[in-house]
């Protein structure tokens, strides 16, 4: 008995003497992360006001000067306001505002949004900047926004970090029109934390922020939602610990934050210090959690959603066949429209057996929507598949042949992906309600190019 008793002291000992050594080595991994930074030359580059930008460039207009709106659907009051001109922004307006919401007796030039023609323009500026990094030390962040890491590379063109974002902003004038904006730094996080608090307010587009600017620049900053990393949900919990600050959270014990919020909270903790680990060229592992489609309805619907739904289910099974995945998980969700209050539902099933096949993940959304719909108008709808694992010879069933529709299913992909995906439609997709053809024009959620009548109107 005495015997069994020490053996659950000694377990106990171990066990809490494991713990007081973690707890240390995370502190200690604190303070050396605190006083051996990371000292590389990044650049975080921004392209001003970028479709509206791009649009005035077109038109030769200036965007610096001129104002200039670029805007989802012009024939639409309550559409979204993709972009404005840093001219127009100059009035005091902002960038996703409504259509309506801008006046239309100031001069403004409103411009409906054709994708292709900036995207283009982004992929001229990409080119710009491989002619000073390799690729391996470039990240593109967003169509707009891009990080080079130019430490390796930067003797070759300028004396300093300043001198070679003036050098890559100006090029990128001269070859596109476009006006850019440009935060530095030791690191990724600095650099963009340069950009978005400095240089974008700057006359020359330009701010660089090293580490013992940490303390004077970026502690300060209030609301939080203001730090690049930190949402409005986050802001909120960390408002009711008493962090109303990036000092706060810098002041805050270690510890404490990563109890309450994990690795996010030692990440809050580091990057309130302006630390941050991660190298461009350092592989970015991206894992597949689900797959997800959805839209926004341009009317009310009601049962007729099911052609919709069957679309985007049509859609969603050919993207994770695309990735060689099958899903157990079928998620839908349903937006009411707000003249009846807004709200919905979003419910899960999960199946017995992984599928990628369309009729299956349709019947399960199927099965979703006629239990929990109550009639009221829908405005918009969202399907995704989850719980994925890698394809494999799907089991026959005992009243059909699912390896031949899987066969079919594959065919059908591979035809899309040679001729387009309007090369097969389903029939439903040419009813009046469907959305699949009208959306096959559209890049991002918006129009890749302007119709016929709308060039003429220009």
């Amino acid at each position: 008995m005495l015997k069994q008793m020490f053996g659950i002291m000694l377990n106990s000992y171990r066990k809490m003497h494991i713990i007081i050594v973690n707890k240390h080595l995370f502190e200690m991994s604190v303070i050396f992360m605190l006083e051996y930074p990371d000292n590389r030359h990044i650049l975080c580059i921004d392209l001003r006001g970028f479709y509206a930008s791009c649009e005035c460039v077109i038109r030769g207009l200036d965007p610096m000067v001129d104002k200039l709106a670029v805007v989802g659907n012009v024939e639409r009051d309550g559409s979204i306001v993709l972009a404005i001109s840093p001219g127009l922004k100059k009035l005091g307006y902002k960038n996703r505002c409504r259509f309506y919401e801008l006046p239309k007796d100031k001069g403004i030039v409103f411009a409906p949004a054709r994708m292709r023609a900036y995207l283009e323009y982004s992929q001229k500026v990409i080119e710009i900047f491989l002619n000073y990094v390799p690729k391996e030390d470039l990240h593109i962040y967003s169509v707009d926004e891009s990080f080079l890491d130019v430490t390796e590379s930067m003797h070759l063109f300028a004396q300093d970090i300043n001198e070679m974002a003036k050098i890559i902003m100006d090029d990128i004038f001269n070859q596109t029109g476009l006006r850019s904006a440009c935060g530095s730094g030791p690191n990724m996080l600095l650099a963009k934390l340069s950009l978005d608090l400095e240089a974008k307010k700057n006359p020359d587009g330009i701010a660089y922020w090293n580490y013992h600017d940490v303390e004077e620049k970026l502690w300060p900053v209030t609301p939080l939602s203001d730090m690049w990393g930190i949402g409005r949900h986050l802001e909120k919990s960390l408002n009711s610990m008493g962090m109303y600050s990036v000092g706060d959270i810098a002041k805050y014990d270690v510890n404490r934050l990563s109890k309450k919020f994990g690795i996010i909270g030692e990440e809050l903790y580091y990057h309130s210090h302006g630390i941050d680990r991660s190298v461009i060229r350092h592989p970015h592992v991206i894992h597949d959690h689900n797959y997800c489609i959805g839209q926004t309805l341009f009317e009310d619907y009601y049962e007729n959603v099911r052609i919709v739904m069957l679309e985007q289910c049509e859609e969603l099974g050919m993207r994770i066949r695309m990735r060689r995945k099958m899903g157990k998980t079928i998620h839908l969700s349903i937006g009411y429209s707000k003249e009846v209050g807004g709200g919905g539902f979003s419910r899960q099933i999960t199946l017995d057996e992984p599928t990628n096949l369309t009729h299956e993940i349709y019947e399960a959304c199927q099965h979703l929507f006629n239990k929990f719909y109550d009639g009221r108008p829908i405005r918009s709808i969202a399907i995704s598949i989850g719980k994925l694992s890698n394809d494999r010879p799907i089991q026959l069933g005992l009243f059909d042949d699912r390896a031949k529709q899987q066969r079919l299913a594959y065919t059908m992909d591979e035809i899309r992906k040679k001729f387009g995906k309007r090369s097969i439609l389903r029939g439903v997709s040419y009813l009046d309600k469907a959305t699949s053809i009208r959306r096959s024009k559209l890049i991002g959620g918006h129009y890749a190019e302007l119709d016929d009548h709308k060039r003429k109107e220009m």
